[in-house]
């Protein structure tokens, strides 16, 4: 599988939330609302989850491997470090 398309929304949160990622995969398969967040260790790729009845956050969708969760993790950090922030 192969990831044929990145997209960023910076965002100015005054948090740990820095932008909003979409990803394209084989030009077939796209993953809205991964984000990108700066925790205390740097950077981090948070994927899309939902809040369950008893509070915890379950992935709606992630990576099974570590190996992917490492081309997709680099991916996304390359284009969010070329993106400039958008005014607004």
């Amino acid at each position: 599988m192969e990831i044929t398309e990145v997209r960023i929304q910076k965002v100015d949160s005054g948090s740990g939330l820095k932008a909003y990622v979409s990803i394209t995969f084989d030009n077939s398969f796209v993953i809205h609302n991964i984000r990108i967040m700066d925790g205390k260790n740097g950077l981090y790729v948070s994927m899309p989850s939902k809040k369950l009845a008893n509070g915890e956050f379950k992935n709606i969708a992630h990576p099974i491997t570590a190996e992917f969760r490492e081309k997709m993790t680099k991916a996304v950090l390359e284009v969010y470090k070329k993106t400039p922030v958008m005014p607004g």
